[in-house]
């Protein structure tokens, strides 16, 4: 299995572009997923600098609605109408004018990614788990069962909010994109839909300062699960970056990183 980070805050070397959200390009025995777009074309020119062939793409999937991880969908360059995987509320919430919180002024309107997605996609919704490709799971809606996460956005319950998991022979993968539902939460149905323990965690842990995040029930419940690969990017604070990798000691990929499981 192979993951090529296609969009990550931060870049992994000088040849690879970044910016504030998160994509992914997955190889999964002979299935290829795309995972989130970022906000930009991004995900593309990485792709390119790649040698990856987007074309080949059998299933595109979105963890949920924020720009950061879907806006790039408008900048595809798709020949023929792909799949796309997202939870329900994803489209809803794209045509919603007043779901952004009162402090943010992004220089985009949420409606143009929903009506790009109708009009360019083969659109697949899933609240419940789907199993896209044998062992490979779109999660749907996160059950909320660790009492120490909100599993929220600020008043936001995103009930959209998902990430993929993948059967292995070591253990569980999951991807995330962002973890709006909490972390913890996505790891403990990935375990209950997958029938395995984790193996690998990558991605999006949503754990921000200014959300108030219980990063020290977070970490104990990561060193309870004994994890191999803990791989956090995205939306985690610098603060909490630096207790994660002194706890877990992994090597922070970026934008262009390939991880190989």
């Amino acid at each position: 299995m192979k993951i090529r980070l296609l969009n990550e805050n931060l870049a992994s070397d000088l040849c690879w572009l970044a910016e504030y959200g998160f994509s992914a390009w997955i190889e999964y025995g002979d299935t290829n997923i795309l995972f989130d777009t970022g906000w930009s074309d991004v995900w593309r020119r990485n792709a390119e600098t790649a040698h990856i062939d987007l074309d080949k793409v059998d299933v595109i999937a979105l963890s949920h609605f924020h720009s950061d991880h879907s806006r790039g969908l408008l900048f595809h360059s798709f020949t023929q109408k792909k799949k796309l995987v997202l939870h329900p509320r994803v489209k809803t919430a794209l045509l919603d004018p007043f779901i952004e919180p009162v402090d943010r002024h992004l220089p985009h309107k949420y409606a143009e990614i929903e009506q790009k997605i109708s009009a360019d996609f083969q659109v697949v919704e899933a609240q419940n788990p789907l199993e896209f490709a044998p062992g490979a799971f779109f999660l749907g809606q996160i059950p909320r069962v660790t009492p120490f996460e909100r599993g929220y956005y600020y008043e936001d319950p995103m009930d959209d909010d998902t990430a993929l998991a993948f059967r292995t022979e070591s253990g569980a993968v999951v991807v995330t994109g962002c973890s709006h539902s909490g972390i913890c939460n996505i790891c403990t149905y990935a375990k209950e839909v997958t029938g395995q323990d984790l193996y690998a965690v990558i991605g999006g842990f949503h754990l921000v300062n200014q959300e108030k995040p219980a990063v020290n029930e977070t970490i104990e419940w990561f060193r309870t699960e004994k994890i191999p690969h803990l791989l956090p990017v995205h939306c985690v604070s610098f603060d909490i970056q630096a207790r994660l990798q002194t706890e877990f000691g992994y090597e922070r990929p970026g934008a262009g990183s390939l991880i190989e499981l």
